[in-house]
């Protein structure tokens, strides 16, 4: 008989890491692929890099809250699969790939009022015609990204996370050589900087989604959860996919678009300042993404335990990834504290010499020490709201992100930089007060504990 102790408990550390790692290394893909294609822009010229990140970023911003509602199944179908009705696994897959449809039909509209959108921001004009072209591209091509999102709940939602890190990866080894060659025009390929990455990246989506609908739709997942079966509309429980899914991707969306709201700004202080700013943010998103991916683990495995009516197991789980991402975080805030030099010169354009770049650089270390200084906020932040979203709360973290990004982040970043002709770091000053809110208000609505009676299933 086993002796007490040696017994795992539920939603352990192995347990997180069984679900959650696979998904960290997928997040860790993409962050290959934006931080190799920022390198790439970097040393192709000093305006793509500058124009790289706010075209890529706002397009997020669109992006993210489709793409996010459509993956906001993975809740639905990881508590459903706690619950053991695997038949409705189908049901909610199919609810997302109707939501995934339509959101691509409004990207191709989005995509339309770049133009209009840059001009108003007032960047340099060689920079907003890049701006321009990129946005496009990647609003173009979102729709099969949202569409891939569906696919991918489908096996995140029942903790089957090994297929999506293997076709993630595949899609990395793809685009980071693809990307390098239509930027820079080699072997058959075509010189087209900007657009030749934006190119690169729609591809990658392209493979990632039909991998993932190949492994979805087969005769075994008919059988248990009835993926062809279950295909109709179903109004009841495409309502509650808006319902849960809209508020969590608003907020995310919110979050996003403040930092598109001080990117902009800051913008607006010069073009070193915001290259600089690109490079800092392009280095943090080197935590950000694998963050998502413990974001997403944390809330599959608060939604089966729901599903279970075993909320004491959602909290373990909440405990586990937190001590696990802390540990993350640390090695990361210890890099860019004691190598900050030669992380900065990664991006160093090719037609730079080492004392042109000298001053960015110097800018560059102090912004890497303000980012250091809210990783480990922003992971108390994400992993408190993961779990408030694998339980369904998300209104609450709707209007309270909602309120702290207006006041938090864009109003004290225009007032201080419009009005009050403050600089560079006073803006990034802003960002660690934003995230010191965040993170108090997740983690107190984690601990508060009114999500353990909340479910987003049918009882």
């Amino acid at each position: 008989m086993p002796q007490s102790g040696t017994v795992n408990p539920p939603n352990s550390y192995r347990d997180v890491l069984r679900v959650s790692l696979p998904l960290v290394i997928s997040m860790t893909t993409t962050v290959v692929m934006s931080f190799t294609d920022r390198v790439f822009l970097a040393n192709y010229s000093i305006d793509a890099i500058a124009a790289a990140l706010p075209a890529a970023i706002i397009a997020f911003v669109f992006i993210a809250f489709f793409a996010d509602t459509a993956g906001y199944s993975n809740v639905i179908i990881a508590q459903y699969t706690g619950a053991g009705v695997l038949t409705r696994v189908g049901s909610a897959l199919w609810q997302a790939i109707y939501f995934a449809l339509a959101a691509w039909l409004i990207m191709v509209g989005i995509s339309f009022i770049g133009g209009p959108l840059f001009r108003l921001v007032g960047h340099p004009a060689e920079v907003q015609q890049l701006e321009i072209t990129y946005f496009r591209v990647l609003c173009l091509g979102a729709g099969i990204h949202i569409v891939g999102m569906s696919f991918s709940s489908f096996f995140t939602g029942r903790g089957v996370t090994r297929p999506v890190m293997v076709i993630y990866i595949f899609a990395m080894f793809l685009n980071v050589p693809l990307d390098y060659a239509l930027i820079n025009g080699i072997w058959i390929f075509p010189e087209l900087g900007i657009l030749g990455a934006g190119i690169a990246t729609v591809i990658s989506w392209t493979t990632a989604a039909v991998l993932l609908g190949l492994f979805v739709f087969t005769r075994e997942n008919n059988h248990i959860f009835e993926v062809f079966n279950n295909h109709a509309f179903d109004a009841d429980l495409f309502r509650r996919l808006l319902r849960y899914g809209v508020p969590s991707s608003l907020q995310f969306s919110l979050d996003v678009f403040a930092f598109v709201f001080f990117v902009f700004m800051v913008g607006r202080i010069g073009k070193p300042e915001l290259a600089v700013t690109n490079i800092a943010i392009s280095l943090d998103s080197v935590s950000f993404r694998p963050l998502m991916g413990f974001a997403l683990g944390t809330s599959t495995l608060v939604g089966q335990a729901l599903g279970r009516n075993r909320p004491g197991e959602a909290v373990a789980a909440a405990r586990s990834t937190m001590v696990i991402v802390a540990s993350y975080i640390s090695v990361l805030v210890l890099l860019y504290l004691v190598f900050p030099q030669p992380l900065l010169e990664l991006f160093r354009p090719r037609d730079f010499s080492t004392a042109d770049f000298a001053a960015i650089k110097a800018r560059g270390v102090v912004v890497l020490r303000f980012v250091a200084a809210y990783l480990l906020l922003d992971g108390i932040y994400m992993i408190s709201t993961a779990v408030l979203k694998g339980a369904g709360d998300t209104k609450f973290i709707m209007w309270s992100i909602g309120l702290s990004s207006i006041f938090g982040m864009i109003l004290p970043v225009y007032i201080g930089i419009e009005i009050f002709g403050m600089g560079l770091y006073y803006a990034w000053g802003c960002t660690v007060f934003f995230l010191c809110q965040l993170a108090a208000i997740s983690f107190w609505r984690f601990y508060q504990g009114k999500w353990k009676t909340m479910r987003v299933i049918e009882q």
